[in-house]
């Protein structure tokens, strides 16, 4: 599949403004929730700790505290620079139609 001119403008911009965020924002903090989808996913000790007390006692009470996620610091700079890229592809491209 050969992208066009727009799809790659569009593909720019997005890694733009996704660099742009993880420049911005110095930590995510997850919701306990999505916290104990994440550990159930990677098959971590904890959640299945809590899934067998859950079982045992009949309860859906969350007792898991919520994650912070540090990006590193680079990672923005990767996203400004693919989109950058991207965007200035996409100027070079010939307009689709």
């Amino acid at each position: 599949m050969e992208f066009n001119r727009n799809q790659v403008f569009a593909a720019g911009i997005f890694f733009l403004l996704l660099g742009l965020q993880f420049r911005m924002v110095e930590e995510f903090v997850l919701t306990p929730q999505f916290t104990r989808l994440v550990m159930e996913m990677f098959n971590h000790p904890l959640a299945l700790a809590d899934a067998t007390v859950e079982t045992l006692a009949g309860s859906n009470a969350a007792a898991v505290s919520p994650k912070t996620v540090r990006p590193p610091e680079w990672i923005g700079y990767a996203f400004l620079s693919v989109g950058a890229v991207l965007f200035l592809q996409s100027l070079t491209m010939k307009k689709p139609g």
